[in-house]
């Protein structure tokens, strides 16, 4: 399922990143890479705020939905 359905506290790992090879390389570039354990913090209207690799990250839904859990 897409990190937009992440309920707020829950720890999830990353399974796979879709999207573009840019969308890809970006969302790599901040840590999000499949197998890396994320706990999302906050989330409004789709976006969301994750600690990931001990980091506070926003994400907007559209990068959100790239992220397979």
């Amino acid at each position: 399922m897409p990190l937009t359905m992440a309920s707020i506290g829950e720890k999830c790992t990353i399974r796979r990143i879709g999207g573009s090879e840019e969308t890809r390389r970006f969302l790599g570039n901040l840590g999000f890479v499949a197998g890396a354990e994320i706990t999302v913090l906050s989330a409004f209207d789709g976006n969301v705020i994750v600690d990931i690799k001990d980091s506070r990250v926003a994400i907007n839904a559209d990068m959100a939905r790239h992220i397979l859990i």
